[in-house]
């Protein structure tokens, strides 16, 4: 079976057992699990075949027309290059993690059918984004990726937090999408093709007209789809779907997809320096800003998910100074361990049957209760801070890399301004990342206060998929040699100044946060013996007595916060409050946006029905009278018939009377 076959088959069996699975979930219930897992696990096998004969070596294009149109021509097009087989693999593996995860997180769920589905549309969608080698068929798997993402977000209906999120996510992508989609028609007007290959020829022999225009209207849609600023105000809301859920469109779709798109036509923004400039300086509010709004998060997920924002923004970053191949290892690397963040944080809230990291930090020995989600959490973590040799390290380091050689004028492509920006930023972001990592690490497992509970041994299906998603997370930075000639052949390793920057402020980040959680922990202690209260108690008491957090729920209620000290609000200090409400973004989109919108609409509504609906009913008012009149005239009396006829007859001949004399006088 040639190689291209092979593609074919890896979107497409995804998309049969999603279609399987909505047509026999619910008449068939005993082939949901196969329905939802061996598809896509055979997917991740074939893309892994795949890369494998790929090798890194020439792109592979195929093409068939697909319709004629009169104009620019839509072909069904495969393009195959180091970038997209290895992207593939990610896909695959990652779904294939959390379709079995699903298995035993889900398993009482009446909803888990249709749930199955759409995560294998989900993961369809974004392969053939990944795949194709034309932009309107990408476009299709883009839109169905955001179709996907409104169910799945919002598949706890029943709660008001799911569907505001659901709807907010689908509303704030489209938004993106639209200036997205204008970008891409004038793209291809250029380049006279949908084709990538022929854009990016046409790109290198200077055939674009507009191409800052067009960079910046592309990246319009991808800072919504990758949840960039302004756009990413629906990702950290998004995490009111399932946990399962959050980790596939953290590390391997929708959020990817955007990333993904840039590389792919990478030359397309670095022809416009303007545009680079502007992703910078994108790039560079993300990843201090995310990172900011992580320390002083109190829901696991939701630190997570700006940890997910900052990480996007390096990426970003990496594509702003021209090299895609630090910016897609950092893709991969990243893609590993958030996955296994999110599942483990499943694992997390499922032992503790809240989302808050202050409960979970009023609880002692959670730690001994899931020893499988607290072994690979601090890898995962460990990872996400880049320590060396975990593969954030590598990925994260080669980011900056590329910005140490923009910054000196080293790159050819990007300008000295782009690479200082994003430099200074992923300096200081490494040490605020280095921060929230710690912070949650010290908050989820190390607790103090009442005993966590028991709810047993978690199902191997949850467990096994934490340690294989470990392994990666361990090991992949060591794959940054083999694979380098994947990447344009670019090298892909840490230099001196770079390791020292990067790793130095990631110690400062841990150190400190440490030191304030330990000064905390042990104030509070202290106060508490003077006060004679014993730990428990004071612990129990606390957890009474402390106001409900206002976050809705998502997997499980938010508890009221223990005793616990939380070393974000030391560090950020009066930042604290305006971190944790992400700055007011929502608050500053309600009054530029969302009131305006609503108040034309009340507009209309009042012109609709005072204005229009009072000349409808008096048009139809009208005729009414006249016929009521009409009506009340035909009495059926000759005589009266007769005087009206006289009647009209004397009016017509004083009319006529009255005209003459008028036309003789003048």
């Amino acid at each position: 079976m040639s190689t291209t076959t092979l593609a074919v088959l890896v979107p497409l069996l995804p998309f049969l057992g999603a279609l399987a699975g909505l047509l026999f979930g619910r008449k068939a219930p005993g082939f949901v699990r196969p329905l939802a897992v061996l598809p896509t696990l055979a997917a991740a096998v074939l893309a892994v075949l795949v890369a494998v004969r790929h090798g890194g070596g020439q792109a592979i294009d195929a093409s068939t027309e697909l319709t004629p149109t009169g104009s620019v021509p839509i072909d069904l097009a495969l393009h195959l290059d180091g970038f997209a087989v290895l992207t593939a693999v990610l896909v695959g593996v990652v779904a294939t993690c959390v379709q079995l995860f699903s298995t035993a997180y889900l398993r009482t769920d009446p909803r888990y059918a249709s749930y199955a589905a759409l995560v294998s549309l989900f993961t369809s969608a974004m392969l053939l984004v990944v795949y194709s080698g034309d932009l309107m068929v990408l476009l299709v798997g883009w839109e169905v990726m955001g179709i996907c993402s409104y169910f799945l977000v919002g598949h706890y209906w029943e709660t008001e937090a799911a569907r505001a999120a659901s709807l907010k996510a689908f509303l704030v992508t489209k938004l993106g999408d639209v200036p997205f989609l204008i970008g891409l028609f004038a793209l291809a007007a250029d380049a006279g093709s949908f084709r990538i290959t022929k854009i990016l020829g046409a790109v290198a022999a200077g055939g674009l007209d507009h191409p800052t225009l067009i960079a910046l209207l592309l990246l319009a849609g991808v800072a919504g789809k990758s949840a960039q600023f302004p756009l990413h105000t629906w990702l950290p809301d998004a995490m009111a779907g399932p946990t399962p859920v959050s980790a596939l469109i953290h590390a391997a779709t929708m959020v990817a997809a955007g990333i993904y798109f840039i590389a792919r036509l990478l030359p397309v923004f670095t022809a416009s320096r303007a545009a680079l400039v502007v992703m910078a300086v994108m790039a560079a509010l993300t990843m201090v800003g995310s990172a900011l709004a992580a320390l002083a998060q109190d829901d696991i997920k939701r630190v997570l998910a700006y940890s997910t924002i900052g990480q996007l923004g390096y990426m970003t970053g990496a594509l702003a100074v021209g090299d895609r191949g630090a910016a897609v290892f950092h893709l991969l690397s990243h893609g590993a361990f958030k996955a296994l963040l999110f599942l483990g944080a499943g694992v997390i809230i499922h032992a503790a049957g809240t989302n808050s990291l202050a409960a979970m930090a009023g609880m002692d020995g959670l730690a001994k209760r899931i020893p499988d989600a607290f072994w690979t959490m601090t890898i995962a973590l460990l990872a996400l801070a880049a320590v060396p040799p975990f593969a954030g390290f590598f990925s994260k380091e080669t980011v900056l890399v590329a910005a140490e050689r923009a910054a000196r004028g080293h790159a050819e492509s990007a300008p000295g301004a782009a690479g200082w920006l994003v430099l200074i930023a992923g300096v200081l972001t490494a040490l605020l990342t280095a921060a929230y990592a710690t912070r949650l690490w010290l908050m989820a497992f190390r607790g103090r206060g009442a005993a966590a509970p028991d709810h047993g041994r978690e199902p191997f299906a949850m467990t096994g998929v934490l340690w294989l998603l470990a392994v990666p997370s361990v090991g992949f930075g060591l794959a940054a040699g083999p694979i380098a000639d994947w990447f344009d052949g670019g090298e892909l390793a840490p230099t001196l100044a770079t390791s020292i920057l990067g790793t130095g402020a990631a110690a400062i980040g841990a150190l400190l946060t440490y030191g304030l959680w330990q000064r905390a922990t042990a104030r509070a202690a202290a106060g508490l013996a003077g006060a004679g209260v014993p730990a428990a108690a004071a612990a129990a008491e606390s957890a009474a007595e402390a106001p409900e957090v206002a976050e809705v729920t998502h997997d499980h209620p938010v508890v009221p916060a223990g005793p616990a000290a939380d070393p974000g609000k030391a560090l950020l200090g009066p930042l604290h409050r305006h971190a944790a409400a992400g700055f007011h973004l929502d608050a500053v989109y309600e009054v530029l946006f969302v009131r305006p919108v609503r108040g034309a609409a009340s507009l209309v509504r009042f012109l609709d029905r005072e204005v229009v609906d009072t000349y409808v009913r008096g048009a139809g008012g009208a005729p009414r009278l006249l016929g009521t009149l009409v009506r009340r005239a035909q009495t059926g009396n000759v005589q009266s018939y007769l005087s009206a006829l006289l009647a009209g007859a004397v009016v017509l001949a004083l009319a006529t009377a009255v005209l003459a004399n008028v036309n003789a006088g003048s």
